[in-house]
């Protein structure tokens, strides 16, 4: 049977993964505000490039490009969620494959870890 983590642990990953969830909340926020610019910018009658040329490709490179991080942003902060979930209901640094406890070093490097180094290896 895993070992269950000390409560100041457990308060001390829970304040860890509120901030980073308030501080990936904001960046989605900011992603979003400048995706909706460059949609405003891209649509506007005096600043609609002609699609074939090289200002069109960058525009829509840079929008592939701030798409990308947002929904690496988006996935962090689901699994940022879901680790505060696990503290909730006391299955935070249990692996979820194998049952045994996932190192307190793990957690310091990923909080939002759901497997130990050994099954995460095997799924990598």
């Amino acid at each position: 049977m895993a070992r269950k983590l000390a409560k100041t642990t457990l308060d001390r990953f829970r304040k860890r993964l509120e901030e980073e969830k308030e501080r990936l909340e904001e960046q989605i926020a900011d992603y979003e505000r400048v995706l909706e610019e460059a949609r405003l910018t891209e649509s506007s009658s005096d600043r609609s490039p002609d699609p074939g040329n090289a200002e069109a490709s960058s525009m829509k490179l840079e929008y592939a490009k701030e798409l990308s991080i947002e929904q690496n942003t988006l996935d962090l902060l689901s699994k940022a969620n879901r680790a505060l979930e696990r503290i909730d209901a006391g299955t935070y640094g249990i692996c979820e494959s194998c049952g045994k406890a996932i190192p307190i070093e793990r957690l310091e490097a990923l909080p939002y870890s759901t497997l130990c180094v050994e099954c995460a290896s095997r799924v990598s």
